[in-house]
């Protein structure tokens, strides 16, 4: 019961002493005395000096009651305080709100949950109230403090406990409503506050079920679930946190959520950590979002040599964030994201390099297996988050992604590359060209260029091409699907998937527009860098189906995207250089390489004839593989790459009629308008220096030139007269046209064997013979020239 007084006594003390004492009935099951709290409340708005006196003295009594654990006084008391202070919101109410916080402290450090939460939820309206003016000399950090170990209560009855954490989420909510708004009190976002505010509500949003945020925001909770769910009401607390965050503050609200998931090993398995940095992305202001992709950028370096599944885990992360941000601003982070996920590939297959070459017992190599299993996930995951982030950029930074990425990749001999690679060995550095290829190639997924050269400037298409050279098929695979992704800009290259004879290409409706002046310019000036490389990727000994099927790929698209006439006889000549390699085999290819390339040819010159609809060339081809179906069905693709295929003994005593004629082909399209006279000379690929970087055997590993050699030893007989006596049997011969294609042939032969056999000594002698000997004619005619010139005119008259 409350202490009584005399009525003297009584009367003598100051009334709103009198008037609060009425409030509190005999009996606190009673409850508040309406009648006498309107009468405290309508003093209180008529001497508003009065209500620091009043808060002063309902404090008094509320602390004391506390203390004698009487429950139903303090209930009073703190309705009676809540009302005043909904009733009297003025400047005037500043000095009250001392003693009203005070009161909360006291219910709050209090051991019973009943009062902590009575408190929470005064505090809780408080926070509601929009004061006039804001008191800058107030300071929350009991509150916080307090709000955050209820968050983490351990009550030993489940109910209470959830009672408890509710009321700390609550209350924390409160402070932030209550001191965010407040531009000159930013004492919230201090990295004190935060690192007990943020692990507090994270700690209550672990229970949270995993939310798929790729089909949007993970959805708003609802309003029973935000009262009686403390993980639903921590991520909605969150969420309020991080849309009141500016660019000042962003970090210090990020940064203690690594922390937490450090110290609770929640990066494995990371469904949480993933959910709560979708819950951020969503629901920061999206000029911020690049903040977030530093931050976890940063984390990634401080975890560099934390275990491949964390490393994996935060790098997961960062493909969440980055595909959030990239809807929106993703700010001037694009190469420092590329960058520090390359370098981490890069340390990624170090670590893989360092294991192999560590093991060496049994149990050992159990270890680095799982380990060497684990920085696969590392890596896929970096390649799937490079990738992701290029294919969401517009095309001008992804070309210079595209640059960069290319500008990684280590070629052997070279030092062009900006990629370290000394301490991989070369096991590690062809496992960092594929990784780094497989990045090259998820980015330039879905790019469309309007022009060739914008998609293949000459400072990416070198050293694309001097990559597809190196040893290793995986490699020049990867090589060739990028440059299909840069080609194909009318999306055919589904439609050409698989390497076959098509009977009617009319079936695959190709898109195809008229070639431009700007692709017209490009194939002048790289196509025969592109013909190179195909014609040397042919010659691989360890090509598998998919490089044949890829190196055909090459050239339909090439032929819908870039070919006019002049690139169609350089085609067809590069498809005759092929055949004709194969029958002489200077390289002693295994059968099985020599007859896939047989199949190429076919099922390439088959679609080139077709494209191009001449009928007589049309003819030629569709005859050629009949024959070939009946007596040489290893020549095809449809037979050479399926299982226990039968292959030939030796390709000698094969009949010309399985082959394609140079002649023939000249004779079709040459009725149909076609320039053809480039058709008679040979297709003999420049040697270059990246043969020898790319460490492959190039079959013109010592000519750069394409000049006419005849087979015999005399020097006299390389130089043709050009005073040959022209006779009937001449002009006879040279009108004849049979035997030619055995000539033509046997001519060829003859310029490559002398090219590949003759010593390197002979071969520069016999050039610097011919340069003299044109030097000489030269100086001749520009003599007789400068004589006639000089020569005075003649006197006719």
């Amino acid at each position: 019961m409350p202490t009584r007084v005399c009525c003297c006594c009584s009367a003598l003390r100051p009334r709103y002493k009198r008037l609060v004492d009425n409030i509190f009935p005999e009996d606190p099951k009673d409850g508040l005395v309406k009648a006498d709290m309107e009468k405290l409340t309508f003093y209180a708005v008529s001497a508003p000096e009065k209500l620091d006196r009043i808060g002063s003295y309902l404090a008094e009594r509320l602390s004391r009651d506390v203390v004698r654990h009487r429950s139903g006084y303090v209930l009073i008391a703190m309705e009676a305080l809540d009302q005043l202070l909904m009733a009297c919101h003025s400047q005037s109410i500043k000095p009250f709100v001392e003693s009203f916080l005070h009161m909360v402290a006291k219910l709050l450090e209090s051991g019973e949950p009943k009062l902590q939460v009575l408190g929470t939820n005064s505090f809780v309206k408080f926070a509601n109230i929009e004061e006039d003016t804001p008191s800058y000399h107030r300071r929350y950090d009991f509150f916080v403090s307090r709000f955050s170990a209820m968050c983490h209560s351990c009550h030993s009855d489940p109910e209470i406990r959830t009672d408890i954490r509710i009321a700390g989420i609550r209350g924390i909510q409160g402070v932030v409503r209550k001191t965010v708004n407040d531009e000159l009190r930013a004492t919230i976002w201090e990295p004190q506050h935060m690192d007990k505010i943020v692990p507090s509500l994270l700690f209550n949003m672990q229970k949270t079920e995993e939310v798929d945020s790729r089909l949007g925001p993970p959805p708003s909770p609802s309003t029973v679930d935000k009262e009686e769910n403390p993980s639903v009401l921590a991520e909605n607390c969150f969420r309020e946190l991080l849309g009141r965050a500016t660019f000042g503050n962003m970090n210090n609200a990020v940064r203690p959520v690594f922390a937490h998931l450090d110290h609770h090993k929640l990066w494995e398995p990371n469904e949480f950590a993933v959910h709560c940095f979708k819950v951020i992305m969503y629901s920061i202001q999206a000029q911020y979002s690049h903040h977030v992709i530093q931050e976890i950028l940063g984390h990634l370096d401080a975890c560099k040599k934390d275990p491949p599944r964390v490393r994996a885990g935060i790098i997961q992360v960062l493909l969440e964030a980055v595909a959030i941000a990239a809807k929106g601003s993703i700010g001037p982070t694009v190469l420092e994201v590329f960058n520090t996920l390359l370098k981490h590939l890069r340390l990624s297959v170090e670590f893989e390099a360092g294991d192999l070459q560590g093991s060496s017992t049994g149990s050992t190599a159990l270890t680095t297996c799982s380990k060497d299993s684990d920085e696969k996930i590392v890596q896929n995951a970096i390649i799937q988050t490079i990738g992701f982030f290029g294919s969401n950029l517009p095309d001008y930074q992804r070309s210079e992604i595209m640059m960069f990425i290319m500008g990684k990749v280590p070629v052997f001999g070279t030092s062009t590359h900006t990629l370290d690679v000394s301490q991989l060995g070369d096991l590690g550095t062809r496992r960092i060209q594929i990784m780094l290829l497989r990045s090259l190639l998820m980015v330039t997924c879905g790019y469309k260029a309007k022009t060739i050269v914008t998609a293949l400037p000459t400072s990416f298409l070198d050293p694309l091409l001097s990559s597809s050279l190196m040893e290793d098929y995986e490699l020049r695979q990867l090589v060739l699907e990028v440059l299909h992704n840069l080609m194909d800009r009318h999306d055919n290259r589904a439609k050409l998937r698989g390497i076959r004879i098509i009977p009617d290409v009319a079936d695959l409706k190709i898109k195809r527009e008229k070639i431009c002046r700007q692709d017209t310019s490009f194939m002048k000036k790289n196509g025969q860098q592109l013909y190179r490389h195909i014609y040397l990727g042919c010659k691989e000994e360890d090509n598998v189906q998919k490089n044949y099927e890829l190196l055909y790929t090459s050239l339909a698209l090439m032929t819908i995207e870039l070919a006019n006439e002049e690139v169609v006889i350089d085609l067809i000549r590069l498809a005759i250089a092929l055949q004709d390699s194969v029958i002489i085999n200077e390289d002693n290819l295994p059968m099985f390489h020599r007859c896939g390339t047989m199949a190429l040819v076919a099922a390439y010159l088959n679609f080139l004839s077709q494209m191009i609809a001449v009928p007589a060339f049309c003819q030629h081809v569709s005859k050629v593989i009949e024959i070939r179906t009946m007596e040489a069905p290893y020549f095809l693709p449809e037979h050479i790459f399926r299982d226990k295929c039968t292959l030939p003994k030796s390709l000698e005593k094969h009949d010309k009629s399985l082959y394609f004629l140079s002649n023939k082909i000249a004779e079709s399209l040459g009725g149909s308008g076609y320039s053809v006279e480039r058709l008679s000379v040979p297709y003999v690929p420049q040697a270059k220096d990246e043969d020898r970087l790319s460490r492959r055997k190039s079959i013109v590993d010592t000519v750069s030139i394409q000049v006419d050699i005849l087979p015999s030893s005399n020097h006299s007989d390389d130089v043709v007269s050009n005073t040959e006596e022209i006779t009937f049997e001449a002009l006879k011969k040279a009108i004849d046209t049979s035997g030619m294609e055995e000539q033509e042939k046997e001519k060829r032969r003859l310029v490559i064997e002398k090219f590949q056999k003759a010593p390197f000594e002979e071969l520069a002698a016999r050039c610097e013979s011919r340069a003299h000997l044109l030097h000489d004619r030269l100086a001749q005619i520009l003599e007789l020239t400068v004589r006639n010139f000089l020569k005075p005119p003649v006197n006719i008259y």
